[in-house]
């Protein structure tokens, strides 16, 4: 197989699951992973690589998860808490984002495992999904304090969230999610998202082929082309060809993927398609978010997807879906 090939497999294998069956990550992740993801489900871990958070079947209608099965609904988890934020109050001033993550005992952690090339990823989006950021602050290891340099472009009410992997023996190897609100003061808008497959950023067109239904597990493509032309230079960023955030529409609740298979190395290149498998535990909207990179620079895609509602057919053992109104078909919208 040739390198082009290699790389064109390895750009391909993008995961996401908020719950349901370990066969389908089976079918794309290492086994050792998919044995610490059923561990870390059964001792109630949160990880950023999601997971199912319980065994499945195919065809199978699982039960709803349990609202600490979801990810990024708590400022506290596993006895870490996320303390509250400090910003800048209004929009348009200059200021530091800060936090710390606290232990059992309310002191700082100071010691991180890393993970995609970062001890800590900081996910901030406000509550209507506008205003997506990922970004990277820095550790005071003095203090145990993280921050970042920040300025709010708009009013609002902001999720802020915290992807970590404490070092401490008693974590075990579980990726925690922990989120805080941030309120900027003044007036907005909030935005109503609507269902899109077609994104346009920085010259570039992104678009998303494939459907979510609810407890199952479903192919989704995303192609990226500029100027008409598939691009094919993807190059990795924080260890791998593509990032998926998806934050589910009216509690932002939070899943972070990233591309399976071996670490590319620097100048390797992919694209234009990534595919991954998309496992939803309800039915609803979707907001999605695609980090990708060209040329050195880091792009961010956005995406609203509807997953449909499943129903168990009791007789042949089948799974229907039932539409929700963004299938295949769809207008895209933006």
């Amino acid at each position: 197989m040739n390198a082009g090939a290699r790389l064109a497999l390895y750009g391909a294998g993008l995961v996401v699951v908020f719950g349901g069956a370990f066969g389908i990550a089976g079918a794309v992740a290492p086994e050792n992973a998919v044995t610490g993801w059923m561990e870390e489900g059964r001792s109630g871990g949160n990880a950023m690589t999601d997971h199912a958070e319980g065994p499945g079947s195919a065809g199978t209608e699982p039960a709803a998860a349990a609202p600490d099965a979801v990810k990024g609904l708590a400022a506290g988890v596993g006895g870490y808490l996320l303390s509250p934020v400090q910003a800048p109050e209004t929009a348009g001033q200059p200021g530091t984002l800060s936090f710390q993550i606290q232990d059992a005992a309310g002191n700082p952690v100071r010691e991180y495992e890393t993970s995609h090339d970062r001890d800590l990823h900081l996910i901030v989006a406000r509550t209507d999904g506008s205003l997506f950021r990922h970004v990277h602050p820095v550790l005071d290891e003095s203090t145990g304090t993280w921050s970042a340099p920040w300025e709010w472009a708009e009013a609002g009410s902001y999720r802020v969230f915290a992807d970590f992997t404490p070092t401490a023996a008693e974590s075990g190897a579980a990726s925690l999610t922990l989120t805080r609100t941030v309120q900027v003061a003044g007036e907005f808008t909030p935005a109503a998202p609507q269902p899109t497959r077609v994104d346009q950023v920085d010259g570039f067109t992104v678009s998303l082929d494939g459907d979510m239904v609810a407890g199952s597990s479903n192919p989704l493509t995303l192609s990226v082309a500029r100027d008409g032309e598939p691009v094919t230079t993807l190059e990795p960023y924080l260890g791998a060809f593509g990032h998926l955030v998806a934050l589910r529409d009216g509690d932002l609740a939070y899943l972070h993927v990233h591309a399976e298979g071996e670490t590319p190395e620097a100048g390797q290149t992919a694209g234009p398609d990534i595919r991954f498998a998309a496992q939803v535990p309800t039915a609803g909207r979707y907001l999605l978010y695609l980090d990708f990179q060209v040329d050195g620079q880091v792009h961010t895609a956005e995406f609203v997807l509807d997953a449909a509602h499943s129903r168990s057919n009791s007789t042949t053992g089948n799974t229907e879906s039932t539409d929700t109104g963004s299938g295949p078909h769809s207008e895209p919208g933006h």
